[in-house]
């Protein structure tokens, strides 16, 4: 009997050190190589930054062993991984008028290296945001600065041709010095399943557009008027929009607020807007059969007594759905939020330190278990422990020291 114990447990054991081995991800960090003038300066000051840093995260312990990076890439400041998992793309912002761009990369799993495949042009300066459809066929990318989103075709090797759509957007908010014109600041698919929708949101304006999207269309936003066709191996030349041309629905913000990220709930009913200058966190009803936002609640992301400028960054909701989380930069601050599985409320559980400065970015790890910051101007990402009963987060000491941390995301490991 007491050999039969023994055998038991050390089964149990070998079992439960294979799930946790098998829990490792591919986790890629987005960076700033070189800092200058958004209003158009040439001269650029290097950060040391490679690019676009590969590591392996290990689920079981949260530690991240280094294995690649990129060479030559400038400002890969914002990440997105196609659904094959062998493709990711990157806003490369140059910081420079007129030199916007996004990359295309061919991904090995099994050496973990990228490859360049092409660049081309993002159609408006520092893009700032980039999403790819679920079928693997679109790429969108928000031109912060040139206050437009651009659409792109993917080529049959993962690369990208010339953006088919570039739909500029007009007129400003009430803050002159961050509203004086249109600032798309990210672009986001909706949760449905064939992802009928797309929602732009723009910081300068205080809007949300929320366009229609079809997938099979030659353009799929549809404001370049292209004619229906069959689809040929080059796309159409691109169309850019020189006219006001108003989406399907716009919805306002509250003037002032600045809205930055969405994300959607894991169970596609709520959907959390983050205003980087309100400093709150707006809630809403997604209806698929519309593709509306009814709006539900607006909670501060900070302490009833901050005071403001807030410049709140990042927004997501923890793979259960029990908890969301916001990033404070001026605060350096993670902002930790319960919500209600039958109303998708939110109610404020804490606020904790980011152990760095300019907390731009921050990802949960799939299991929900880690939660970590790029801190950006503190050249490091801080490495948390999530309680998944409180959804509080706690430093393990576990710090990776990466040169200007901007974009933070996970590929499983097959």
């Amino acid at each position: 009997m007491r050999n039969f114990l023994g055998l038991s447990l050390n089964l149990i054991l070998v079992l439960t050190f294979s799930a946790a081995k098998s829990q490792s991800y591919f986790l890629f960090v987005g960076t700033y190589t070189n800092t200058g003038n958004l209003n158009g300066a040439t001269t650029l000051d290097s950060t040391g930054s490679k690019g676009i840093y590969v590591y392996r995260f290990d689920a079981a312990t949260g530690e991240a062993t280094p294995i690649s990076h990129t060479e030559s890439v400038c400002n890969p400041s914002y990440l997105a991984i196609a659904p094959d998992g062998a493709h990711l793309y990157a806003c490369t912002e140059s910081r420079m008028l007129d030199k916007g761009s996004v990359s295309a990369f061919r991904f090995d799993r099994n050496s973990g290296q990228l490859q360049f495949i092409n660049k081309v042009s993002s159609g408006g300066d520092n893009p700032a945001y980039v999403s790819v459809n679920h079928s693997g066929n679109w790429v969108v990318v928000a031109n912060y600065t040139g206050g437009s989103l651009s659409v792109f075709p993917v080529r049959a090797d993962g690369g990208l041709w010339t953006f088919i759509e570039d739909i500029q957007h007009f007129g400003h908010g009430i803050n002159p010095a961050r509203q004086e014109k249109a600032h798309v600041h990210s672009a986001l698919f909706s949760p449905d399943s064939g992802q009928h929708y797309l929602y732009v949101q723009d910081l300068g304006l205080d809007k949300i557009m929320i366009e229609p999207f079809d997938e099979t269309a030659l353009a799929p936003v549809g404001h370049g008027g292209l004619p229906v066709a069959v689809r040929t191996t080059r796309p159409l030349l691109p169309v850019q929009d020189t006219a006001e041309q108003k989406p399907a629905m716009m919805l306002s913000t509250t003037p002032g607020s600045g809205p930055r990220h969405l994300v959607f709930h894991p169970n596609g009913k709520f959907a959390y807007l983050v205003e980087e200058l309100g400093g709150s966190v707006d809630v809403y009803r997604f209806q698929p059969a519309t593709g509306r936002l009814d709006s539900l609640q607006r909670i501060a992301a900070h302490p009833g007594d901050a005071k403001g400028p807030f410049r709140s960054a990042d927004i997501h909701v923890s793979p259960d759905g029990r908890f969301l989380y916001t990033s404070n930069r001026a605060e350096t601050t993670i902002a930790i939020f319960s919500i209600d599985p039958a109303t998708g409320l939110l109610k404020a559980v804490g606020y904790v330190p980011t152990m760095g400065t300019e907390p731009r970015n921050f990802t949960l790890d799939p299991t929900g278990k880690w939660l970590l910051v790029a801190n950006q101007d503190s050249n490091s990402i801080v490495v948390f422990r999530v309680n998944s009963k409180t959804g509080m987060i706690k430093p393990t000491g576990l710090t990776l020291s990466v040169p200007a941390p901007t974009c933070l995301i996970y590929l499983i490991k097959k």
